[in-house]
């Protein structure tokens, strides 16, 4: 029986996982995290299984293919010509590009932090806590991640290859392990400078955001490096621990806070 592209790439994920818990294991960056730490099922049932299920349908049944399918975009340039190692390596970079620059608007946007703030919630940072991110973000960038292979005419199978590269350096970077790029890190990122976002310390709440190529924290100003370790993970105030308060906070916390400061508004008027 022949695989095709998506059940290979499926494959290495899974075998990429056991790889980053193992090394976990034996070359921690943090002592002491259980493997079942807390939020483990939150994160593994919730968001890695069940949400990533679901908007996986919502993204591309309904909002990339019928938007391909209803516009006639044949104006867009087209990569189709191009080797596919091109076509991966030209939409890897772009990407990663705006995911920066999203990544450092929502952690500077009141609004935009409340869709973010369940990612950095985790005081156990791991290779399964980055898939803790609220289905809006998911969803606005899953769609600007996707959309433009669609648009500009990619091999289909561009979309699994970059699925796995995503998934397997979303836990890497996210990965307690003690590992470096030595001179590259400046150039690929890992949980070097990525462990230090996640830390609860002021210092890091504007820098490291890049997820892919660390250069962009280099080029913009916005690496932090340091050869200490964090003391502290997490959110500085509390934040609920299953799934589905995690979202409604979002929208509570919004919504509550914004009719506090129109009060104070209010008030000064008076």
């Amino acid at each position: 029986m022949q695989l095709n592209a998506v059940e290979i790439c499926t494959i290495l994920l899974v075998i990429g996982s056991a790889v980053l818990i193992y090394l976990e294991r034996k070359f921690p960056y943090r002592r002491g995290i259980p493997f079942f730490r807390e939020g483990f099922w939150t994160d593994f049932i919730g968001y890695t299984l069940v949400q990533s299920f679901f908007l996986k349908i919502l993204i591309f049944d309904y909002i990339i293919v019928p938007i391909h399918a209803s516009i006639s975009w044949g104006d867009f340039p087209k990569v189709s010509n191009w080797p596919i190692g091109w076509q991966v390596l030209f939409f890897l970079i772009t990407h990663d590009l705006y995911i920066y620059w999203f990544h450092r608007w929502q952690h500077a946007n009141k609004l935009l932090w409340r869709t973010h703030e369940a990612h950095h919630s985790n005081k156990y940072i791991d290779w399964i806590a980055g898939a803790r991110s609220h289905s809006v973000e998911i969803l606005i960038n899953q769609t600007i991640e996707f959309l433009p292979i669609f648009l500009l005419g990619a091999d289909p199978v561009v979309i699994p290859i970059k699925g796995l590269i995503d998934g397997l350096w979303g836990m890497y970077i996210h990965a307690n392990v003690n590992f470096t790029f030595g001179r590259l890190k400046y150039i690929l990122n890992g949980p070097e400078f990525h462990l230090w976002h996640h830390a609860n310390h002021k210092e890091v709440f504007h820098a490291n955001f890049a997820t892919k190529f660390s250069i962009w924290d280099v080029m913009f100003g916005t690496l932090y490096e340091t050869k200490q370790k964090p003391r502290f993970w997490g959110l500085y105030y509390k934040f609920p621990k299953d799934y589905i308060r995690q979202h409604i906070y979002a929208i509570y916390r919004w919504y509550f806070e914004d009719l506090k400061e129109n009060k104070l508004d209010d008030k000064t008027l008076d």
